[in-house]
């Protein structure tokens, strides 16, 4: 895949992308969209917690570079707030070199998916020079991964991200989300040994605040911030069993799923966005699978009728318009279908398409007098593109009838 946005050339899955299939790049992203609001609708903010690559890269990556540095989450406060010794020196000089080869990796694979793979090597190998734009672009890129992974963090996903501010209007009762069980677990109360419990399930240990990255507490209901990590379920479900108590005091769950013990999956929201996503993939579906590396359109030139040409034959004069959807030349060829004694005379030289571009051209179409039947003779010219045929065009034939 590759999108150069700079030049306008985009492939998916091996497939070439143009400007001239600019309806169907808004077509995907309005699918994309309704997707990403149906799938809000019923599972709530999973994205954010387990695909976005954001996401993916603080907890897969950077965090366990935290961990594996400088220890756990009480640790790395402590070697914070302590003072700057040559431990605290090795751990945060180690800990911060490896953020940024990370951080040059990951922008150099960024980049590779917007110029290529073939440009980009050239970029590593020539000389800096030769691609200051390239190079310049490729460290800045760094820096701007380096400042989000080292310090701005979910800041990303709460102040600059889109998709969190749609949550208020996105999420209902019934969508799936990251859910505090306040029947079970108020009132809130601190363990003690030898007292029998009067209190809910949640001793008040605020572990589940400890660990959530976005600093939230997910027992005054869902948030904004909340961006689906299971970071709480998974302290609170190790304190619950320290306790003694049954897993799932927060867990995932819909506000009517806690309330009302039960899940509503189909509602009319969901049935809806469910409607308008098949009809859109159904129409993009359609589109691709009928879209052609050639678009070839082949009219009878306006305004201008039959010739006589000698040999007792007639010629009616074409407008050619091709358009090469892919990134090689294309040489086009024309012949007519099912007719030996017909003949095309193309005007000019052999129809060579370049790359992303367009091309139009004149011919001659001349047959037979006594082939010509009525004043519109229906033919089919084919069209081959390198040696394979890739269209077949229908159009109309002028000529004299002659009066019995």
């Amino acid at each position: 895949m590759m999108f150069d946005i700079i030049n306008r050339k985009f492939i998916l899955f091996g497939y070439p992308f143009g400007p001239h299939d600019f309806f169907l790049l808004g077509l995907t992203m309005i699918a994309s969209i309704v997707f990403i609001f149906l799938f809000t609708a019923v599972f709530g903010r999973l994205f954010c917690g387990w695909v976005c690559p954001q996401t993916v890269f603080m907890e897969m990556v950077f965090r366990k570079i935290d961990y594996w540095v400088e220890g756990d989450h009480k640790n790395q406060r402590r070697l914070n707030e302590s003072a700057w010794t040559g431990e605290k020196l090795f751990k945060k000089g180690t800990k911060y070199a490896i953020y940024f080869v990370i951080s040059f990796l990951v922008s150099n694979m960024l980049l590779a998916w917007i110029i290529g793979v073939e440009a980009l090597g050239k970029i590593v190998t020539d000389p800096v020079e030769m691609h200051l734009g390239g190079f310049i672009a490729m460290m800045l890129f760094t820096g701007l991964f380096y400042w989000i992974f080292i310090w701005f963090r979910e800041q990303a996903c709460i102040l600059v991200c889109p998709y969190g501010r749609l949550q208020g209007v996105l999420l209902d009762p019934n969508s799936i989300v990251i859910a505090y069980d306040y029947l079970r677990g108020e009132p809130r109360g601190k363990i003690k040994k030898s007292e029998r419990r009067s209190h809910g399930d949640c001793i008040d240990c605020k572990e589940c605040v400890v660990v959530c990255p976005t600093g939230i507490d997910i027992r005054n209901g869902t948030q904004l911030e909340c961006v689906n990590c299971t970071a709480c379920i998974d302290a609170c479900d190790y304190v619950m069993e320290k306790i003694d108590k049954p897993k799932g005091l927060i867990r995932f769950d819909s506000l009517n799923g806690i309330k009302e013990k039960r899940r509503k999956s189909f509602t009319s929201r969901v049935i809806g966005y469910s409607t308008l996503q098949v009809l859109l993939v159904a129409l993009l579906s359609y589109f691709l699978a009928t879209r052609s590396d050639v678009d070839v359109t082949i009219l009878r030139t306006p305004g201008m009728f039959y010739q006589e040409q000698g040999d007792d034959k007639v010629s009616n004069l074409y407008d050619i318009k091709l358009l090469n959807k892919t990134f090689e030349p294309l040489e086009i060829d024309l012949k007519l279908h099912d007719n030996d004694d017909g003949e095309l005379k193309l005007l000019g030289d052999k129809i060579v398409i370049p790359p992303q571009e367009s091309a139009q051209a004149k011919m001659f179409v001349l047959l037979e007098k006594n082939e010509i039947k009525k004043m519109n003779t229906p033919i089919v010219i084919e069209v081959y593109s390198n040696g394979k045929e890739i269209h077949r065009i229908k159009s109309s034939f002028l000529g004299p009838v002659e009066k019995k």
